[in-house]
């Protein structure tokens, strides 16, 4: 399947968030935790049941995203996006037809909805850094800002925009729910199959006009050295950087699954009436400071380095996450609570923008779209440990009134990231291990046969 033929390459932007406003749905899950987890409500999902739900979709969009990678090298990008947007928009829609149950929720919003997500992430980024290898920063958080935005659209249109979906929708007779998932699967559908049409990759040897790619330097990988996922996964630099990727996405995808249920616990605690209301603008603040945060770390990053802006992100959002309770919420209470969601949801965005264009630094342009879905194995395993880590402390808890036992999670969460910044200070550019092992290919080939 071939897309529009591409004379601006702004489109390809315009067409990557598109996608990506569909992609971040998975972003809104909280909003629906609260029905999900009522024990006088249709579904009784205990807070373990609704972050699987949450981990499921995340971990599966994690690794679809490698096989995703694999396919577009080989197939083309508007292929793959196109197929992630038909398996997306189906899996919401038979989670609204049949997801009454814990383990249909699982299946066809976990882990259909997504693979869907998976297939159509990879390519904005893949051919986003391909047409822009000028602004790699800027453009990869132009690419998944959408994602951000994307969450806060869906959370405020089933919360509160024109009633609240959740409140004023039946579909076919389905509880609020389930009938909000087949609408949603519906949208998902049309936006990634509409941006997928421009997700095309730029001719051979592209350069954009009046940029001249810099000089390699001793101290920075600038997409010269481009590795085969393969001889990727050989290097020590590989598996830093996906370690630190793990450390600083567990605590944003931590604070998206509970924020509603904690800031609920902890805004009532201190006697704030309207505490439901508050935690949803704080949850919609989120989404749209983690799409800020994707596009200003970007940009910073061109600046300063990739390198030093993932210091400089995971440094400030163990701070945040590690003065949570005492600072903002203790003390300033609601005002605090929505902007410390501002400050991790624009720090959590900085992992989408930094991360793959570090890929792409660090290991090539070439083959991003391959080496990203490599490294964005780690967002996976931060979806389960962080959103688990939670759920495990609040279920252990029970119906107690103080909110204490949030603050266990939120400080293994901001000590991780505090030792991923410590990882990144000792994480030097693949340079010297790219000569040593292309050192070692051309001995090997020199050396007689015996």
């Amino acid at each position: 399947m071939k897309g529009l033929k591409i004379t601006n390459r702004w489109v390809v932007v315009v067409g990557a968030i598109l996608i990506q406003l569909a992609l971040g749905a998975i972003y809104a899950w909280s909003v629906f935790t609260r029905i999900l987890t009522d024990a006088n409500g249709i579904y009784q999902f205990s807070a373990q049941e609704a972050a699987w739900v949450f981990s499921a979709g995340l971990a599966t969009f994690a690794v679809v995203m490698v096989l995703a990678g694999k396919w577009q090298a080989k197939s083309g990008p508007t292929i793959v996006a196109f197929t992630g947007g038909l398996v997306l928009g189906l899996g919401y829609i038979l989670g609204g037809l049949f997801g009454s149950s814990f383990w249909a929720q699982f299946f066809f919003i976990g882990i259909i909805g997504g693979a869907g997500i998976g297939l159509a992430y990879v390519v904005p980024i893949a051919v986003g850094v391909k047409w822009f290898p000028d602004k790699k920063g800027l453009i990869t958080g132009l690419a998944v800002a959408g994602f951000g935005f994307g969450a806060t659209i869906w959370v405020k249109l089933a919360d509160s925009w024109f009633g609240g979906l959740l409140n004023t929708t039946e579909v076919f007779g389905l509880p609020n729910v389930q009938s909000v998932f087949f609408i949603y699967g519906i949208i998902f559908a049309a936006f990634v199959l509409l941006g997928s049409m421009v997700m095309v990759n730029p001719p051979e040897g592209y350069k954009p006009k009046g940029w001249t790619p810099p000089a390699p330097s001793a101290n920075k990988a600038e997409g010269h050295q481009n590795f085969e996922p393969k001889a990727m996964l050989r290097t020590p630099q590989f598996y830093a950087l996906w370690t630190v990727f793990i450390f600083s996405a567990l605590s944003g995808l931590m604070v998206i699954y509970c924020i509603k249920l904690f800031g609920i616990d902890a805004l009532k605690y201190h006697g704030i009436a309207d505490a439901g209301l508050i935690a949803g603008t704080a949850m919609a603040w989120y989404a749209i400071f983690n799409g800020l945060g994707r596009i200003l770390w970007g940009m910073a990053s061109d600046r300063i380095g990739r390198k030093q802006a993932i210091i400089a992100m995971t440094f400030f959002q163990g701070i945040i996450m590690l003065m949570l309770y005492h600072v903002f919420i203790s003390f300033a209470m609601s005002t605090g609570f929505i902007i410390a969601a501002c400050v991790i949801g624009f720090n959590f965005g900085g992992n989408f923008a930094l991360f793959p264009a570090a890929t792409a630094d660090f290991f090539g342009n070439k083959n991003v779209g391959s080496n990203y879905g490599w490294m964005f194995t780690a967002y996976g395993v931060a979806g389960i440990l962080g959103p688990q880590l939670a759920g495990v402390f609040k279920d252990s808890a029970g119906n107690a009134a103080s909110p204490v036992v949030w603050m266990t999670p939120f400080i293994i969460a901001g000590v991780a990231c505090v030792i991923g910044g410590v990882i990144m200070i000792l994480t030097k550019p693949p340079k010297a291990e790219a000569e040593k092992v292309q050192q070692s290919q051309t001995n090997a080939k020199l050396s007689p046969s015996v």
